[in-house]
């Protein structure tokens, strides 16, 4: 059975498509099925044991999506593994579908022959361990003479106690899970075994008392973690099984044990990507939540706010999508630029863009994007392109460490309403200092320049900018408070007398600003703000502080440390995060959390609880 071929079905209409498909699969134990149709298909699917259905998309009579939906009404089906393929343009909804149908995987053609040897080579490897298992599952069965053999090749280890619970037999496997002989473990009780933690040799002990006594089933199970010989955890499922004698005397304990030290950490990592999604989410909700309140406090009428909103909320929308394209591994600046100009506030025959491919880390390039839309719908309703001569030209270049970006506007009528300090330009120069640079506006004769620099994260990129075709402008850029931001800290920095001095650690631009204008409302002091943890440091280092509200997560590194120093200097505070408590550092479990999105009254409260508490 181990020897047989490895079935894999492809399903297209075209036969030149199943030749080159055949073409780049063909190997060594590998027999591969073809059907011209979905009824072809379902006919060969109830012949053979097939480990992988390659399935084109686009199909006549029964499309791939179609087929997938039968295969996972059938139980003989539904189990085998699809990947589409598929010539059809790139679209998430379809791409959707194809996973929501039962798809493993989704390729475009045409296809990269590494990437999809790649990826069915997993699953023939897969099939042949199966064909091999259950070869062995059935010697097992039919030959019981035959298990000793079989135990030492088999991936769970055996161990054989006595009545007293000391080792009497010790599978090659169970050396190769723990790292220790059989000779060393011969006769020694499970007490004497130092790689065992005290907690689990309760557990053994309990089941020991338990099936000495004549345990009902004369079975057992628990979960045990144990330490390997060179080092590193080992999780296993132990299962016992008790051996009596006519007079329900113990004989021995038989113990299998099963390895399931990849599954816990796979689960780990499962968890950890769980909370990193929450955390993505809830952060854009606040980020959503923070443009929202900013907006409708400089709206003067519901129409205003409507459409500046609209309109950064597609600027931010714009940016997720670009990073979604790349798994949020990063965006180009010429895309996220061209983006924002398909928004349509500005005049493209009167826009100008150049400059070197630039790749950007996530977070920048969401806060860059932004940047770019005020700059934008300002110029469109102060500046260069609210008159018909002005003209915007954009230029960036690398120096010396840094991304330089110039946004220069000529032509303009009225450069002195450019310099209007709204909502709008906080925005720029607070998102460009939380990344570590700085964003400046400087008035010249017909115009102004905003000079940009941050930090160059990356180096490899699109091509330049085209100017897209216009389309419906976008939102106004409209006042807003002032930003409650203390870039430098002077040390034992005077307060109000009151007690209510605030630290906000966010690196979030607009969430921060939002929490400084609610706080600053409930007459608390802004002592500052901090984007990352060394600017956290140097704050609670020298600052006067009464409380803090800590994000759980500062620019992609854990707050662990600031939450120590925090409590160091007797400083009280609260999480405002967007992750859950078990994603947040484990040394500071049961400490207030705000979670994001939040309304006015539970930030109030949560800063007015938590000075409270940390009052004598």
């Amino acid at each position: 059975m181990a020897d047989a071929p490895v079935k894999f079905l492809m399903v297209d209409d075209l036969e030149e498509n199943l030749i080159a498909l055949e073409a780049l699969l063909r190997r060594d134990g590998l027999e591969l099925i073809k059907a011209r149709s979905g009824a072809e298909a379902l006919e060969l699917l109830l012949k053979h044991d097939i480990a992988l259905a390659l399935l084109d998309v686009q199909m006549p009579e029964m499309n791939g999506f179609e087929l997938a939906e039968l295969m996972r009404s059938l139980e003989r089906t539904r189990r085998i593994p699809i990947i589409f393929v598929t010539a059809l343009p790139a679209d998430e909804t379809r791409r959707f579908r194809g996973y929501e149908a039962g798809a493993v995987d989704y390729l475009q053609k045409p296809i990269d022959p590494q990437i999809l040897q790649g990826k069915t080579s997993v699953f023939f490897e897969l099939a042949r361990q199966r064909n091999e298992l259950r070869e062995q599952a059935d010697k097992l069965r039919h030959a019981l003479d035959l298990l000793q053999a079989h135990t030492n090749n088999s991936p769970l280890a055996y161990v054989t106690f006595d009545p007293g619970f000391r080792v009497t037999s010790w599978s090659e496997g169970a050396m190769r899970l723990f790292g220790w002989s059989a000779t060393e473990m011969a006769g020694r009780s499970y007490r004497d075994l130092s790689w065992l933690p005290a907690e689990a040799k309760e557990q053994l002990g309990a089941i020991a008392d338990a099936l000495a006594k004549g345990h009902p089933t004369g079975r057992d199970v628990c979960e045990i973690e144990a330490r390997h010989r060179a080092g590193g955890s080992v999780h296993g499922e132990w299962y016992l099984s008790a051996l009596y004698d006519t007079g329900r005397n113990l004989i021995s304990v038989s113990v299998q044990i099963l390895d399931i030290t990849e599954r816990k950490k796979a689960e780990e990592t499962q968890r950890l990507l769980m909370g990193e999604l929450n955390h993505r989410v809830k952060n854009t909700l606040a980020t959503v939540q923070a443009v929202a309140a900013h907006t409708l406090r400089s709206a003067k009428e519901p129409k205003e706010f409507a459409k500046t909103f609209t309109g950064r909320l597609h600027s931010l929308s714009k940016a997720h999508s670009l990073l979604s394209a790349t798994t949020w591994s990063g965006a180009s600046l010429s895309e996220i630029l061209r983006d924002q100009l398909e928004l349509g506030a500005l005049d493209v025959k009167r826009f100008e863009a150049d400059g070197p491919p630039v790749e950007l880390k996530p977070q920048q390039a969401l806060h860059l994007a932004m940047m770019l839309h005020e700059m934008a719908t300002n110029a469109a309703k102060y500046g260069a392109h609210s008159v018909p001569g002005g003209v915007i030209r954009v230029r960036w270049s690398i120096e010396g460490g840094e991304l330089l970006l110039e946004w220069v506007e000529s032509g303009g009528e009225r450069p002195a309403d450019t310099m209007r300090r709204g909502f709008g330009t906080t925005l720029i120069t607070e998102s460009a200092r939380s990344e570590g640079g700085s964003a400046i506006m400087e008035p010249h004769g017909d115009g102004l320049t905003w000079t940009v620099r941050l930090p160059f994260p990356l180096g490899d990129q699109t091509g330049p900018v085209t100017a897209p075709k216009k389309e419906e402008a976008p939102a106004e850029t409209s006042p807003a408070p002032r930003p409650a931001q203390s870039p430098s800290v002077e040390p034992d920095t005077a307060g109000t007398g009151d007690g209510r001095r605030v630290l906000i650690i966010e690196d979030e631009p607009l969430v921060a600003l939002d929490i400084a204008t609610l706080l600053e409302a409930a007459d608390f002091e802004i002592v500052g703000t901090a984007t990352t943890v060394g600017e956290a440091l140097e704050f609670i280092g020298h600052a006067k502080i009464d409380v803090a509200l800590l994000d759980g997560n500062l620019r992609g590194h854990a707050v662990d440390e600031v939450a120590a120093a925090l409590d160091r200097r007797k400083i009280p505070f609260l999480f405002v995060s967007g992750y859950g408590e078990e994603n947040l550092p484990r040394d500071f479990s049961g400490r207030p959390i705000l979670a994001k999105p939040f309304s006015s009254e539970q930030l109030i409260s949560g800063a007015t609880g938590a000075l409270q508490a940390g009052r004598p």
